[in-house]
C-alpha cells in the first residue's frame, strides 16, 4: 500500500522546528548516574564482562520507567533522542563498554552488527570512503512519479544475510510508515547480483538524496563525551558529517554502536524485512 496522505504524529517532523526544541534531549540526573554505578558494581561483584552477561547481571530498576518512556519515545515520538551527562572520564573503556552494553539490555536485545558477529561496533576512522564493502558506521514533497518506486523492492547489501536481500524504501504497514534508504548498500546489492540499476532509479535516488539533505528538514546536533544517542532505523534516517581527527590512533575520536531489537518495535509488512542483525558466532 502506498501512503498519499500526509502524516500528521510526531515522528514526522522538521529539523527547523526542533532547533529550539530541547524534549529530544534528556540528562542523565545523579540518581541514573547511581544506579549505573551500581550496576556495573553488581556486574563486577560477580566477576562478569563485556559481552558475557545478561540483563540480570546489570540490574537498573530505579531506571525502569524512565527506560519504557525511552522506548515508547522511540517507537511513538519522535524517533530519536539523546541521553547526556555520563561522566566518562571515571570509566575504563572495559567499563565504558559494560555500561553502554548494560543500559541496551535493559532496553532490548542486542544483536549481531557485522559477519563477525559483533555485539558492539567501534565507529572510528577506520573505513575507505571509495569502499562500498565499507560499512557506513566505520566511515567519516516527494516527486510524485517516483512515489511507487521508492515502494518497490531494491536489492541491499548488508541486511544480516550473506547476499543482498530485497526490500522497497518504503512500507506503509498497520498505519506506520516506515523507512529504509542506505544508497550505498544498495548500490553494492545491486552490483552483487549483477543488475545495474537503472538510469530511472539513480534519478529517483537523486532525488531523495537531494531532499534529506535539506537543512529545512534535517536536524544537525554536536555530541558531547559522555552522550548516548538512540535512533528508531524504521522512523529516522540518520547519518554523520565529516570530520577531522587526531593524528594518533590512540587519540582518534571512539564511538560506541549497538544494535538492539526492540520489544515494543512496530510490526514490519512480509516485503518489508527487518534487519534483525547478524548471527552471533558460538565459542567453543
Amino acid at each position: 500500500m502506498i501512503l498519499k496522505q500526509k502524516i500528521t504524529d510526531p515522528a514526522a517532523w522538521r529539523g527547523s522546528e526542533l532547533v529550539d526544541d530541547q524534549s529530544w534531549i534528556h540528562l542523565l540526573s545523579d540518581t541514573a548516574i547511581a544506579a549505573i554505578d551500581s550496576a556495573l558494581s553488581t556486574l563486577k561483584s560477580k566477576g562478569l564482562a563485556f559481552p558475557d552477561f545478561t540483563k540480570v547481571d546489570f540490574p537498573l530498576p530505579v531506571l525502569c520507567a524512565e527506560l519504557s518512556a525511552y522506548s515508547d519515545f522511540l517507537e511513538n515520538g519522535l524517533g530519536f533522542l539523546l541521553l547526556r551527562g555520563l561522566p566518562v572520564d571515571r570509566y575504563s573503556e572495559e567499563d565504558l563498554n559494560a555500561i553502554y552494553y548494560g543500559i541496551g539490555l535493559n532496553l532490548g536485545q542486542p544483536v549481531g552488527q557485522n559477519p563477525k558477529g559483533d555485539l558492539l561496533g567501534l565507529v572510528m576512522n577506520v573505513g575507505d570512503v571509495k569502499d562500498k564493502n565499507t560499512r557506513v558506521y566505520e566511515t567519516n514533497a516527494y516527486h510524485p512519479e517516483f512515489l511507487a518506486l521508492y515502494y518497490r523492492p531494491f536489492y541491499y547489501a548488508h541486511l544480516g544475510k550473506s547476499e543482498p536481500g530485497l526490500s522497497p524504501i518504503f512500507s506503509y504497514h498497520i498505519g506506520k510508515l516506515s523507512c529504509r534508504y542506505l544508497r550505498q548498500y544498495i548500490e553494492l546489492g545491486h552490483e552483487i547480483m549483477g543488475l545495474p540499476l537503472s538510469r530511472v532509479e539513480v534519478e529517483a535516488l537523486d532525488i531523495f538524496d537531494s531532499i534529506i539533505h535539506q537543512e529545512s528538514l534535517r536536524l544537525d546536533m554536536m555530541l558531547e563525551p559522555g552522550d548516548l544517542q538512540f535512533a528508531n532505523n524504521y522512523a529516522v534516517l540518520h547519518s554523520r558529517t565529516e570530520f577531522e581527527d587526531y593524528g594518533e590512533n590512540e587519540r582518534h575520536r571512539k564511538m560506541l554502536r549497538l544494535w538492539l531489537k526492540m520489544p515494543n518495535a512496530r510490526e514490519l509488512a512480509v516485503d518489508f524485512p527487518g534487519r534483525n542483525g547478524f548471527p552471533v558466532p558460538q565459542s567453543g
